[in-house]
Formats: structure tokens, sequence, C-alpha cells
């Protein structure tokens, strides 16, 4: 009989998306293949001790206590890890956000040289700092909407100063967002400037680094928002393309999680010709910051608009707005949705995660690390 692949599923973390992950690693242990795969949940808490298998189940299904009497200490880590490289063939880490999807896990995981679902620690951190990552997009000459970055302390000393440079660089409305954050917390948007330097302290409460961008479509516009879920290594696919349809005014944390107004669309009401263009855009967007095994590529469409008084014809036009590199995972999850409408269910979806996070694991023992 072939012997079961032990997968730890890794999830719950420090990081504000700290629920969201506890929803998609029960979703991930509900449906996957036990016949294939000896499963062990691994449980990181709030504070970041890392719990052993059945308090990792209590974290989930939020029994007992958050903060058993057994915890791996921070210093302790890496010898942990070395452990679970021994007793676990993959790890498949289920964290959204800060501490779980910006390289600092995937470093971990390196060092213990075991597999690992998901994009490296370069990909990884690329995908959560926004800044960065429009700087790869832009070498890639992918199309984006105009933008600048603005650290915490550049707007603490001098908010006068930044206010002038964002109203000279963007038109409002305007959206400022943390650089390093996910699941849109932290994030305003910005119709005038009596509004600004509240939604720029709201973002410097959540990061050092702050992303102004300009509003697609500008004043009284409301975008398009579509995704595209990305599978691969060095050779993505694209999934097809999906609309979200917010229940607010932009697609914030509470219309994405707390909210039964947002409307997913799957596939999109797109010509031939936009869904292609939409993917291939997303494929780039995955290799311009060196992503594998998953991605949800996001996008903002600028409606077409005849002339009016007053407002000059537009044209239809599509931006790349951003990567995630650890999208939500749940089954009703835009990622594993665009998938299944693409024609990969969920249980199938998960073992194709877990044979690309082995490929890029058995491809990588051909690198050489020292010239013995």
């Amino acid at each position: 009989m072939k012997k079961k692949l032990r997968i730890g599923i890794l999830f719950g973390g420090r990081s504000g998306e700290h629920e969201v992950s506890l929803l998609s690693a029960a979703s991930i242990l509900k449906s996957i293949d036990k016949k294939k795969y000896d499963v062990v949940p691994i449980g990181i808490t709030k504070s970041g001790h890392w719990l052993p298998p059945a308090a990792a189940q209590n974290l989930l299904t939020g029994t007992g206590t958050n903060e058993p009497l057994q915890l791996a200490a921070s210093a302790d880590l890496v010898h942990q890890s070395t452990q679970l490289s021994q007793s676990l063939d993959v790890i498949f880490p289920v964290l959204h956000g800060t501490f779980g999807e910006d390289g600092t896990i995937q470093g971990l995981l390196e060092l213990a040289d075991i597999a690992y679902v998901g994009s490296g620690v370069l990909g990884s951190a690329a995908g959560m700092d926004k800044d960065v990552m429009k700087k790869l997009f832009s070498a890639a000459n992918l199309p984006q909407t105009p933008h600048l970055a603005i650290t915490r302390s550049q707007w603490r000393d001098q908010p006068a100063r930044c206010t002038t440079l964002i109203e000279k660089s963007l038109r409002y409305p305007l959206f400022v967002k943390p650089a390093n954050l996910g699941s849109s917390v932290g994030i305003s948007k910005v119709h005038d400037r009596t509004e600004l330097a509240p939604a720029m302290d709201l973002a410097a409460s959540f990061d050092r680094k702050l992303v102004i961008e300009q509003g697609v479509g500008g004043p009284g516009v409301k975008p398009r928002e579509l995704e595209v879920a990305v599978l691969g290594n060095d050779d993505p696919q694209a999934s097809v393309v999906g609309e979200i349809v917010p229940g607010a005014e932009f697609y914030d944390y509470d219309a994405k999680y707390h909210s039964d107004e947002s409307i997913p669309i799957i596939p999109a009401p797109l010509t031939a010709a936009q869904s292609k263009q939409i993917r291939a855009m997303a494929i780039a967007a995955f290799r311009a910051c060196d992503c594998s095994g998953l991605a949800r590529v996001d996008f903002l469409m600028q409606p077409a608009r005849r002339a009016a008084k007053g407002q000059p014809a537009q044209k239809a036009a599509i931006f790349l707005n951003e990567i995630n590199t650890m999208p939500g995972f749940t089954s009703i999850s835009m990622y594993p949705k665009l998938w299944n409408a693409t024609g990969l269910p969920y249980k199938q979806l998960i073992d194709r995660l877990i044979q690309l996070a082995l490929e890029r694991h058995q491809e990588k023992q051909q690198t050489h690390f020292t010239r013995a």
C-alpha cells in the first residue's frame, strides 16, 4: 500500500486576519482527502505561540484555552521546525496577512528544508508589500492607477508637506492603504481633503509605510472589481475571471466578511478579448513577483462612458490592483470558487497545491548551496 503523505495545516497567527485563517483551515481540514493524507493541525495563537495538534484543534473550534500550558517558545522555533520537517512531508500554511503571508514563516520553513504550499520568501514578501509589488508591476509594464508611497514618519513629521505632495500627484477620490496588510484592513476611500488626515492616521496605525492610490474612473465612478486565480510554479495557469459587486462603496473588510450584500459573479460578463487580456495580466503579475503555488490577482476596470455635459467620453480600461499570495481558502472563497468554475473542484485543488509544493521542493534540491 502506498504510504500516506503527512500534511501539516498551519493556521492562526498574530495577524489581524487570524479569524479568517481559522475559517480557511477548518474548510481544508474538512475537505482534504483523508484516504491520501495523514493530516496534522498546527495552530499559532494570537500571541505567537505554537500549539501541538490537540491544542490546535481546540483553537480551531474555539474550545478550551487559547494559551495551553505547553507552548513552543519563540527562541525554539527553528528547533521545532526541524522536528516538523522530520515528521511531515508538506506544510500547508493557511496564514493570511502579517507573520504568515509576508515571507516570515516561509523563511522558517526554508531553514527547516520542508516542502510547503505557496510562494517562497521573495514572492510572499513582495506580494505583501504593496509599494514593492507596484514597483515590480511597473518594471513588467503592467498598467496601474497612479499611486505613491509615504512612510509613517514622513506623515507624522510633515503632514502639510505630505498633503501637498499627494494632491499635486493624484486626484480625488483616493484610496489610502497600509502597505503591508490584507483583507482591506486599514483601507479608506478619501473623497476630499477633509477625509485625508483621518485615513492616513488609520493606515499609519497598521504599518510604517502607506500607499495612496488614485481612484479608477474619477469622481462618481464606481469601477468594476475583477479577480483571477492563478495556480502553478514555473508554468502558471489562470482561472476564468470573476467579478465582485460590493455591498458597500468599495470591497472593504465588512463587505468581504460581514455582509451578505456583496455579490460574486463567475464568470464575469466580459468580452473574450477582455477576459484574455486580464488572464494574461494575472500570469504576468504572478511572474513579476516570483510567486509559486497559488495567488489571487485583483483588477479594477474603468467603465466606458459617453461624453456628457461637462464630462468627456471615457474608454473602458483595465488596471492591475494587487496580488494576494495566500487568499481566503474556504470552499466559498473566491479563489476556490474561480477554480471550481474553471473545472478544478475544491478537493482536487488541495491535491494540486500539495503536488506543486512537492515539485517546487524537489526542484530546489538541484541547487548547490556549497562548493563541495
